[in-house]
């Protein structure tokens, strides 16, 4: 059994990082140092480059002889569609929180939430199934070493879920010279990749029977050229993993070194650090995804590409064994393998960017969640649970993988297409209009042939959406007001108040006339017993926004026809604001104020509902517990009268 000490421990270590203001931190404290965008751009690379141990083996599934073909129309979308969409959401959001936040902002209350989370679903989707996908193919590709079979064949699942589990504990461990690492592997894999892709280029060109044998089959196959084209443009959907980095390159922006005068809110360097991050990293995979396609398509006998076949999911490497000898594959073997193991960071780095910038603001995940260690946690075992489900396959995964990039690229291709519309960009918005109709169709087309992706994703988005309603009614009645803000006139008449017993009434503005003000102070004098010489201050909240879990509270104070003197309050939840407010008093004065409501007619349970979607209802009830929740001590508790 733990002793108390041992398991305090525990908690400090796994809270870390964790602070009690929602807004001092709004997501677990990932980011390093700036570093140069050419060595973030290898923690990006992780995820992005680390596809050509599989993409080039997807592709001839998808596209046989065509694949190519169909290759240079997914570098052309990725160059002249994605590459400027993810530039401008760079420019629109450079704290890392990519097209999501730009979208959050085009909606308000419960709508842009449900929206927020289920981009989400889909974010999640994405990064969720690189590091299981990418795991489960660098199991495929130690599995499927001459040297391994024997002893390792019939293992995968197991395989998989250790090296999900070592990439959990470097998060756990720490996450300071990530950077360093993936610069190394990004660097050595890439090397290895010219040496493989250059010998067999070489052996296209010194074997001119080659294109001749392969341009044959395709003609045979496709007699019209225009119909080569239009088949490339209509299979090229199922090769969108080859897309993949760009929102993790904006997901590890705020690791990117920024220029030392730079505006903390547009930090114009780290801007333009990311786009070159962004450009460089799409260019350099271009032409590694078309010259991989063209060998590999060339060199490598159609049925090895299939469920069984030697390069089924591992065509470089198959090459690489094939054409260069066992040492030189086994290295080959090596270098991808602890690069698609470690592309996992990039995306653990993303979600943990991302998640919990969201989702504890809206009140639908708990408080520990803002903590780097217990989110770590949790995704590992969610990864543990999609291996298993999946039996470890990279096949399996590669749709819902798919959809999840489609998903998130065609939403940032709608938000840069709005932002410019906004800011009367016509040629922009023209342009991104064209992209994201391109993308939609790229998405649609996906989901058409892969429904098993979109399903994927909608479990995420069920689960994402269930949790966090289970949180915020979990988490109702917390405190969440996260400073509270006085103007001149609001403290002048806490100060005269604070010379007597301070009494507060709550009431809800009508036409605030000086009837209506007469009449609530004599109701709630006859009901409570108040002294006719005791002053009262009223108190009115009006409610921006219910749907936000924290805000802050400002409060303006004014004297309304020349004796009523009234406090009026800005926030999410009427009873929060009027827990706050006391709280706040009390720690300022030094007293224990006093606050009266009328009970509010109704239903209880209907009450309840208006509070929890509306952030008002049953107020007195739920403000004494709101103070119940935030003061332990009774004795220091505001009173609350209701009458």
């Amino acid at each position: 059994m733990a002793t108390p000490a041992r398991t305090s421990r525990l908690r400090a270590w796994l809270l870390e990082g964790l602070t009690d203001r929602p807004r001092q931190q709004s997501a677990p404290d990932t980011e390093h140092p700036g570093r140069p965008w050419w060595r973030v751009m290898c923690l990006t690379g992780l995820d992005y480059f680390s596809t050509l141990g599989y993409q080039p083996g997807i592709a001839a599934l998808a596209a046989g002889l065509l694949s190519p073909l169909a290759t240079i129309v997914l570098v052309i979308l990725t160059l002249f569609g994605a590459l400027p969409v993810y530039r401008r959401v760079a420019e629109e959001s450079p704290h890392g929180e990519g097209s999501i936040a730009m979208l959050e902002r085009l909606l308000s209350f419960w709508k842009g939430k449900l929206f927020v989370l289920t981009l989400l679903g889909f974010a999640a989707t994405d990064f969720l199934i690189t590091i299981t996908l990418s795991a489960a193919d660098a199991t495929a590709h130690l599995v499927e070493n001459p040297h391994l079979t024997s002893t390792l064949s019939g293992h995968q699942v197991l395989i998989t879920l250790i090296l999900v589990a070592l990439l959990g504990a470097v998060f756990l461990k720490g996450f300071s010279e990530a950077i360093g690492v993936a610069v190394v592997l990004v660097f050595s894999y890439l090397a290895l990749n010219v040496v493989v892709i250059g010998d067999g280029i070489w052996k296209v060109i010194s074997q001119p029977h080659v294109i001749g044998d392969w341009s044959k089959a395709l003609t045979a196959e496709h007699s019209n050229p225009f119909m080569m084209i239009a088949i490339a443009l209509v299979v090229f959907p199922k090769l969108a993993l080859g897309m993949s980095g760009f929102e993790t390159g904006v997901a590890v922006m705020p690791h990117v070194q920024g220029d030392p005068g730079d505006n903390p809110d547009k930090p114009a360097g780290r801007i333009r650090g990311t786009k070159k991050l962004l450009t460089t990293a799409a260019v350099i995979m271009s032409v590694f995804l078309i010259t991989s396609s063209f060998i590999t398509t060339l060199l490598i006998p159609a049925d090895q590409f299939k469920p069984g076949g030697a390069a089924n999911g591992r065509a470089l490497a198959y090459l690489a064994h094939e054409q260069l000898g066992s040492a030189f594959g086994t290295v080959y073997d090596v270098s991808t393998i602890l690069i698609l193991w470690f592309a996992g960071a990039s995306a653990m780095a993303g979600l943990l960017n991302l998640m919990p910038r969201y989702l504890p603001r809206y009140g639908m995940a708990p408080h520990w969640a803002r903590a780097l260690r217990p989110m770590v946690i949790v995704f590992t075992l969610i990864a543990f649970l999609v291996t298993w489900l999946f039996d470890a396959s990279v096949d399996a995964q590669g749709g819902a993988y798919a959809t999840g990039v489609l998903v998130l690229i065609t939403s940032a291709a709608v938000a840069v297409t709005i932002a410019a519309r906004r800011a009367g960009q016509r040629g922009w918005t023209i342009g991104f209009g064209v992209i994201a109709a391109v993308l939609l169709y790229t998405t649609a087309v996906n989901v058409a042939e892969r429904p098993d992706g979109v399903k994927i994703g909608a479990c995420f988005i069920a689960g994402i959406m269930a949790l966090s309603l289970l949180s915020r009614l979990a988490r109702v009645f917390e405190l969440r007001v996260t400073d509270v803000e006085l103007d001149d006139g609001a403290q002048r008449l806490i100060h005269d108040a604070a010379q007597g017993t301070i009494r507060f009434v709550a009431n809800e503005p009508d036409s605030r006339d000086e009837a209506e003000y007469w009449d609530k102070v004599e109701q709630i004098r006859a009901d409570n017993d108040i002294p006719s010489d005791d002053d009262v201050l009223f108190v009115e909240v009006t409610v921006l926004d219910a749907s936000e879990f924290e805000s802050g509270l400002r409060v303006r104070g004014e004297v309304l026809h020349g004796r009523y003197r009234v406090l009026t309050l800005e926030s999410s939840s009427i009873p929060n604001a009027l827990a706050a407010l006391l709280l706040y008093v009390r720690d300022a004065t030094g007293q224990r104020p006093h606050i009266y409501f009328e009970w509010t007619e109704g239903n209880p349970m209907t009450n309840f509902l208006r509070f929890f979607l509306f952030g008002q209802g049953e107020v007195a009830p739920v403000t004494r517990e709101v103070i119940r929740e935030a003061e332990p001590d009774r004795s220091r508790r505001p009173h609350v009268h209701a009458g």
